[in-house]
């Protein structure tokens, strides 16, 4: 029986509203669904989780404010563990759950795997914390990252060690010996290659390199080296097994470097001050996402963020991932709620014409995409852990804390 027959044999009131219903014409059930594809299982999970979490809290504020288009926004989760199961779950979300776009993903090397099934199937994906310059530099047209990247988080390490280490220690630059250490994959490497750059070409002495994979679990060897090397200035690119494992192996074998830098990853966790304890983690710095600790007028926004996860989450955010990718999930919604349509190329369209200018985002920054749809407003911040707590250092305008170093 038809639906048109079965409305007619109704009182019209009743047959009126089951055609909203059924057609879904003015339905206040109206959904469009996105995939989140992040690490939530294996060795990067805690950072996938805490990355979703921004997101989850940017799509919450647009369901609030009337949805996308008029359409509740459904996130549905794709669980990137490795780079095989990211490649099966996008393509899972694509053809399946039939996702109109796909945000993600934290890790450099997952994206990258993932994002070729999404370019093939002409489909949206927005990248809103890897920084492997991989990610971009591949002339993908359906790929659009939000971040900073490995680029500026090597520039802004660079700048920090001449602008702000050197000084506090007085110290010449070039007179610093420069260590490198860097987890093996595409993100380590990728932040390496720049730091080797940028230092050659400030005069800056890096007397030694080494590489190690991520799920290493004797570091010994490296800091030994460290040592015998008299290292300065330690740079680790680094996930947070590896952050913590360095740090408690430093920290036995008594290795105190004029400046340990980390390169985001582990050394924006609260979970890794916790692991490795306030004698091992004060004074260490970062250079990564903004953090939660940072003027709020530079990141305007911010201290409702933190209010609303602790809200949602009974507990206070653990990495700046969250806040990174909130900030740029609801400058891509928002660009969404503007077009007319969720077909890619109408959803690609509203993206390009985002004009978010600096210092107006609650990670601090705007949003602008340029060559190979990188966001060129993005930048990184320096921070140091100071009595168990991260905070801002660098730069000026966005510190809350002075620059500490051992002398």
């Amino acid at each position: 029986m038809s639906h048109v027959t079965i409305f007619k044999r109704l009182p019209g009131a009743l047959a009126g509203l089951l055609v909203l219903g059924v057609l879904g014409v003015g339905s206040a059930h109206a959904e469009v669904k996105f995939g989140a594809l992040y690490p939530f299982s294996g060795q990067l999970a805690l950072l996938g989780e805490e990355s979703a979490r921004g997101l989850e809290l940017a799509v919450d504020e647009v369901n609030e404010a009337g949805g996308v288009q008029g359409e509740k926004v459904v996130l549905v989760r794709g669980d990137a563990v490795d780079n095989n199961q990211a490649i099966g779950e996008a393509r899972r979300l694509i053809s399946r759950e039939r996702v109109k776009a796909i945000f993600g993903t934290y890790s450099s090397s997952r994206v990258i795997a993932a994002s070729q099934v999404a370019e093939l199937s002409r489909m949206p994906y927005f990248e809103l914390g890897a920084v492997s310059q991989q990610v971009t530099d591949r002339g993908l047209e359906y790929l659009y990252r939000t971040n900073p990247t490995a680029k500026d988080m090597a520039r802004t390490i660079i700048d920090m060690i001449e602008q702000a280490v050197s000084p506090k220690l007085g110290v010449e630059p070039d007179d610093l010996r420069i260590g490198l250490i860097h987890e093996d994959s595409s993100y380590g490497t990728s932040v390496a290659q720049f730091e080797r750059q940028f230092a050659e070409e400030s005069g800056l002495d890096i007397v030694s390199e080494q590489s190690y994979p991520a799920s290493t679990v004797d570091m010994s060897s490296i800091v030994l080296a460290l040592k015998q090397e008299d290292v300065d200035i330690v740079l680790q690119t680094s996930y947070q097994n590896d952050t913590v494992l360095f740090l408690r192996q430093a920290s036995e074998a008594n290795y105190k470097p004029k400046a340990i830098i980390g390169g985001g990853g582990g050394y924006s966790m609260q979970p890794t001050a916790e692991a490795v304890g306030h004698d091992a983690i004060d004074g260490v710095l970062d250079v990564d996402f903004t953090q939660y600790n940072v003027d709020p007028e530079f990141a305007p926004g911010v201290k409702q963020f933190v209010a609303d996860y602790k809200a949602k989450y009974g507990e206070s955010p653990r990495s700046g991932h969250s806040l990174n990718n909130y900030a740029g999930a609801m400058a891509i919604l928002n660009a969404i709620d503007n077009a007319d349509g969720f077909e890619a190329d109408t959803i690609l369209s509203a993206v390009e014409a985002i004009d978010i200018p600096m210092g107006e985002t609650a990670a601090g920054y705007g949003v602008k995409f340029g060559e190979n749809n990188q966001n060129t407003r993005a930048q990184m911040m320096g921070m140091q852990w100071q009595d168990g707590e991260l905070v801002t250092v660098f730069p000026k305008e966005a510190a809350t804390a002075e620059l500490q170093v051992n002398q």
